[in-house]
């Protein structure tokens, strides 16, 4: 498995899909879930919408809207009460991938879900993420790529070091 982690706006990221961190009803408001929604349009949150409200750690894929990705998964790291913990950034990490592995995709790019709102730590995340990561990596098939695309770099080099 080809893991990447590096600072950057995940709109960017060269991969066949990207991961949006979502509330289990799919409305797209700031943070990540802003920056795709004004790059990609208005379609990705109507889409994502109409297959919502999902179960919390629970995973969508939509359209990437004019973001050149192919899909846009919606990772539910929490419910409208916009908590979250380890145990569902952990469930929403393996479903994002169970997805991205049922759509053939080949990689995929995913923020630090729940740090933000969600208020979980970056450390906590990255080491829960990684978790995830390395399970699902015994049995995936099509994907190969993974990238960690964090926001600032103090915080990415909190994500490399969980991950070395």
């Amino acid at each position: 498995m080809n893991m990447k982690i590096y600072s950057g706006d995940i709109t960017d990221a060269e991969t066949d899909a990207i991961v949006n961190a979502a509330n289990n009803y799919l409305w797209m408001g700031s943070g990540v879930a802003g920056a795709i929604k004004r790059k990609g349009g208005q379609i990705i949150e109507d889409e994502a919408v109409a297959l919502g409200p999902i179960e919390v750690g629970g995973a969508v894929a939509t359209s990437a809207g004019s973001l050149p990705h192919k899909h846009i998964i919606h990772a539910a790291g929490m419910g409208k009460d916009l908590k979250t913990s380890s145990d569902l950034v952990y469930k929403t990490t393996k479903n994002s991938l169970e997805l991205a592995e049922k759509l053939s995709i080949r990689s995929i790019a995913f923020p630090a879900i729940g740090t933000g709102v969600g208020e979980l730590s970056i450390t906590d995340c990255a080491n829960t993420m990684k978790k995830a990561v390395d399970e699902f990596a015994l049995t995936a098939k099509s994907v190969s790529e993974i990238h960690f695309v964090i926001f600032g770099q103090k915080d990415t080099e909190k994500f490399r070091a969980a991950f070395n």
